[in-house]
């Protein structure tokens, strides 16, 4: 063998490692930049999921509960009988709830003449329900803080629907920002003038 195939083959066998090297490099880099990726992706799913879980457990539990529901009875002479002219429902947050605006709350009712959509406003009435305090906490009003806070809400159910009748039914959903809670409730058979009813 002379110098000369001695060079070549030392020339080939350089020219190989290099390449090698570089396809080395490469896959490297290749593999840096897919986990990268992997961690990134990785990071926004489970700020996804943290978030996602926030707003499934808010929906669950930030929600009002009724307490009661009463209804003001008062005789109507011109139609000559008995009715519904306000309903006074106390409400309280949910076990586990967050804080609850109520102020940022729709009701939707439907009676028996027909449904309505109402945001609270400084007195009760045809599109509007009023709010007061029955205990406040933390002078919070309008917003339920405090597991112990009660608050009425009054509905004048003599504008919404020129009052409520012997046996009528009606159904009112209270929504919040993060879920809703219907309840039904129906009129007694009889009214007696100036008495509170449970509905």
């Amino acid at each position: 063998m002379n110098k000369k195939d001695t060079d070549d083959r030392r020339s080939n066998r350089g020219q190989v490692g290099i390449g090698t090297l570089i396809v080395f490099i490469a896959m490297v880099l290749v593999a840096a930049i897919a986990a990268g990726v992997l961690i990134n992706t990785a990071g926004f799913l489970q700020s996804k999921a943290e978030q996602t879980g926030h707003e499934s457990s808010a929906q669950v539990t930030d929600h009002v509960h009724v307490v009661s529901t009463m209804g003001n009875v008062t005789y109507d002479s011109t139609n000559g009988h008995h009715e519904v002219d306000y309903v006074n429902m106390t409400v309280m947050k949910g076990s586990g709830a967050g804080d609850i605006n109520l102020s940022q709350a729709t009701l939707e009712w439907l009676g028996p003449d027909g449904a309505q959509i109402m945001t609270m406003g400084s007195e009760a009435n045809d599109t509007q329900f009023g709010l007061e305090k029955i205990r406040d906490e933390e002078d919070s009003l309008p917003v339920l803080v405090s597991q112990k806070d009660r608050f009425r809400i009054v509905l004048d159910t003599g504008q919404i629907t020129d009052g409520l009748q012997e046996r009528e039914e009606f159904t009112i959903k209270v929504v919040t920002s993060s879920g809703a809670m219907t309840y039904h409730h129906s009129v007694p058979e009889t009214l007696s003038d100036g008495h509170a009813i449970g509905l």
